[in-house]
């Protein structure tokens, strides 16, 4: 059996990377990793000084991921989910975080204070939900806790369980 698509997204910080390791680990799944994607195949328009990060060429990027969504089995990672199709996912888990300890990781990571700033107002404002559930429909997007390590094992459990649900929504097809 085919495994289907989903999407995890949330803000910078919140725990998506490490969820999605967990998942190509526990469930199979082979993670697209798109900052990584875009960094490696210069899948860039421009340069944002201001944010200190490269500005995505979707259509380049949709482009060369298609046909790896037509074979099934990617958990994508974005921090934005907005341009993806919809047609590609059977999921989409928004990973959310306390702001306190987002605010710890990003300063970790040596964001700037402008960046730092505008991603803790992007989780304040829960704009990647908001995003989501804009995006896609509301009974495929799933809002995930992580601010600890049982949250992430948490979180892969209820992709599993998500996961055994579908597989079993399919077989009564």
């Amino acid at each position: 059996m085919v495994l289907p698509n989903i999407l995890v997204t949330g803000t910078p910080g919140t725990g998506k990377s490490e969820l999605c390791q967990q998942l190509t680990k526990t469930l199979g799944f082979q993670w697209q990793n798109v900052s990584e994607i875009v960094s490696v195949n210069k899948f860039v328009e421009e340069y944002d000084e201001e944010f200190e990060c490269p500005v995505l060429d979707e259509d380049r990027l949709l482009d060369y991921l298609e046909p790896l969504m037509k074979k099934g089995g990617c958990v994508v990672e974005y921090h934005s989910s907005d341009f993806f199709p919809e047609r590609w996912f059977a999921a989409v888990f928004v990973v959310r975080c306390s702001t306190a300890l987002l605010y710890d990781r990003l300063q970790a990571r040596e964001y700037n204070d402008r960046k730092i700033k505008s991603n803790m107002e992007c989780e304040i404002f829960q704009i990647p939900l908001d995003e989501a559930k804009d995006a896609y429909r509301k009974d495929i997007v799933f809002e995930l806790q992580s601010d600890t390590k049982q949250d992430l094992e948490a979180n892969v459990e209820r992709v599993r369980d998500w996961l055994e649900q579908w597989k079993a929504l399919l077989n009564k097809s």
